[in-house]
């Protein structure tokens, strides 16, 4: 007979974490309470409580006394969490830094105005968590109720949609709920958050399953992972029991098995697998599993290394050379200098500080020298491939920077990937210079993506269409009679000016560019100016809009009447001389009438005697027809004021 214990069985990264913080809490004596059960295993939880950290079911059983709250690894809702910081308590938050990944993924989503979906149990904790730092998050707990949401509303099927999954749910699931998204959906983003601890545990399970006759799963009833391995070792095994600790155990269960498999959820503490694996050892006379090993699998069980993990680490010191990590590990955990960022040009210290948790990919694990070189910027590298395909299957937009001119195209930087844009897609126009671009930061839209060959293709014209039609349909959509725009001139004609409105053009006819009579629109207007405008008229469906331009302000004759009365003297430009006086300029577009009687303070033939075109002279206004826009000026009524004005100083 021979007993096999799971590598894998027991706490993982983020439970372990969160068992670390709790006994840190109450190795300093703090006044402290974890919000909810720290993990699903009551033992734990008694546990805990023997060293006076007790678990609260709300807030309101939160006392004065409380000085710190711990958060438990399933994590809590954005309320919750602004809620204790109002309290003014210290938070010690041991949410799982996996979860806390999903909560900044759905937080993203909900800015970013697309439809979270959670694949997960309800009522489980952490997925109530997860719907708590968003709004209108939608939760399915099979597939089947996934793709019963998308065929109820056809409108359903083109939400932009950002899918995420419970960490401790099955790969299988994922994959399912995956197809049916990339079949049915037009808009979507789909991120696998199954924790890969949780994957290797299950992975484990089904292998061990299918080689023993008889399977432990070891863990707390209530516990949703723990319940899941035993629902995959059914699929392979014949008999499987649960057991919340040793003296659970019958020795009748086992006496027809040869080979009998344990293992245990995420939330089972070592010290219960321990005494499980014990116990069925003195049951059927078989030699216990030696403790140092024991111990040494349950450390591997948590954190065994392997070329190209993705594994969790806190930077403990910034070298020149290096940035060294604590992985929490025997081994000694570094990232070469020029492996933490895609940007050649930042320094380490520029964008990580010690204590920082930061997530890398194991690039070679050494074990006789007992060190892990470590990739920041290899994982940021394959994040961002993965963000480039998501972005190119959802059509997303993107920004780069245009970092060279190629043959046939440009060349952008996409978070250090490298994307070529034809010349036809680059927004230019044809025979235009590409190098123009060389600098910028442009938006763009994947149109191909090959992971193989590191080939990306790009298009910034894609975005520009969308924009514009996309403007296009916001004026038509609030367009009306009065409504002012700031347009900019695009051409003129010889009947008037064409101004951009913001993706449509109007036409300012040249009646309405002046009140004053001009022969071309280019007297008051040129290309690339921006002028203010406002809808006369419009057709929607000629889509054609009549705009105008001048306004009663700029009108010359209520300039005028706001600027002078009967009395004042204006200096004036004679424009013309007709045998019955001459007309003056007073303003740009008004004009008076100086009466040949008015010209001179003597008997004159004809105008001309005394003036000429384009003489500028002063004259007093001696009366408006406001009704006729008229106005009568005086040159003689300044020059008799004048002849007084010497009589009166001759006579003193």
């Amino acid at each position: 007979m021979e007993i096999r214990l799971a590598k894998t069985a027991g706490f993982c990264f983020g439970v372990n974490r969160a068992v670390e913080l709790v006994e840190q809490a109450a190795r300093e004596g703090k006044s402290v309470v974890t919000l909810g059960p720290i993990i699903h295993n009551r033992h734990a939880v008694a546990h805990f409580a023997e060293l006076g950290i007790r678990a609260i079911g709300s807030l309101d059983e939160l006392l004065p006394e409380h000085k710190a709250v711990i958060i438990r690894s399933h994590g809590v809702s954005r309320e919750v969490y602004e809620a204790l910081e109002q309290r003014g308590v210290e938070i010690i938050d041991a949410t799982c830094p996996f979860v806390k990944r999903i909560h900044h993924i759905v937080s993203k989503a909900q800015e970013e105005g697309r439809q979270v979906i959670i694949i997960g149990s309800r009522s489980h904790p952490e997925v109530e968590a997860i719907a708590g730092w968003c709004r209108d998050a939608l939760v399915f707990e099979t597939a089947q109720e996934l793709l019963s949401w998308l065929e109820s509303d056809g409108k359903n099927r083109g939400l932009p949609i950002s899918l995420v999954m419970q960490t401790t749910s099955t790969k299988k699931n994922w994959k399912t709920c995956s197809e049916i998204i990339k079949k049915i959906c037009t808009n979507y983003i789909l991120f696998d958050t199954i924790c890969e601890a949780t994957e290797k545990r299950q992975e484990e399970a089904s292998r061990l399953a299918q080689e023993c006759d008889t399977m432990i799963v070891v863990g707390d009833a209530k516990s949703a992972n723990t319940g899941r391995l035993a629902m995959i070792c059914r699929q392979y095994c014949g008999q499987v029991l649960m057991v919340d600790n040793a003296s659970e155990l019958k020795q009748d269960d086992f006496t027809a098995s040869a080979n009998i498999g344990i293992t245990a959820g995420a939330s089972t503490p070592a010290w219960i697998i321990k005494e499980v694996n014990k116990t069925m050892s003195e049951m059927m006379n078989v030699e216990t599993v030696a403790e140092e090993s024991f111990a040494m699998l349950l450390e591997q069980s948590i954190k065994t290394l392997n070329t190209g993990d993705k594994v969790l680490g806190t930077v403990v010191a910034i070298g020149s050379t290096e940035v060294q990590v604590d992985l929490g590990t025997k081994h000694a955990g570094y990232i070469p200098a020029d492996e933490v960022s895609t940007d050649p040009f930042v320094k380490p210290e520029e964008i990580l500080k010690i204590g920082d948790e930061i997530e890398v990919f194991v690039v070679r694990v050494n074990d006789a020298e007992g060190t892990v070189q470590l990739s920041k910027k290899k994982l940021d590298g394959l994040k961002v491939w993965d963000e480039i395909e998501a972005a190119c299957e959802a059509k997303d937009v993107v920004e780069g920077i245009i970092t060279e001119e190629n043959k046939g195209g440009v060349v952008a930087s996409v978070k250090g990937i490298r994307v070529f844009i034809p010349a036809s897609q680059s927004g230019i126009a044809k025979g235009g210079e590409l190098s123009a671009l060389k600098g910028q930061t442009v938006k763009m839209k994947i149109t191909e993506v090959n992971r193989a060959r590191r080939r990306v293709v790009g298009s910034i014209r894609a975005v520009n269409a969308e924009a514009r039609r996309a403007a296009i349909e916001k004026v038509w959509s609030e367009i009306e009679v009065g409504k002012k725009y700031q347009g900019v001139v695009k051409s003129l004609t010889s009947y008037g000016a064409f101004v951009d409105i913001g993706g449509v053009d109007g036409m300012v006819h040249v009646s309405e560019l002046s009140w004053n009579r001009i022969k071309n629109p280019a007297e008051v207007v040129k290309v690339g100016d921006e002028i203010e405008v406002f809808v006369i008229s419009f057709d929607p469906e000629k889509r054609k809009i009549s705009l105008g331009y001048k306004t009663a302000e700029m009108n010359p004759w209520n300039q005028f009447m706001s600027k002078f009365a009967i009395g004042d003297v204006a200096p004036v430009k004679v424009v013309k001389l007709m045998t019955f006086g001459a007309f003056a300029e007073i303003l740009p577009g008004v004009d008076g009438l100086i009466h040949i009687s008015q010209i001179a303070d003597r008997r004159i033939g004809k105008p001309e005697d005394v003036l000429a075109e384009g003489q500028e002279v002063e004259a007093k206004i001696i009366d408006v027809d406001a009704e006729n826009k008229r106005i009568s000026l005086s040159i003689r009524a300044l020059l008799s004021a004048e002849e007084e004005t010497v009589e009166e100083a001759v006579e003193e």
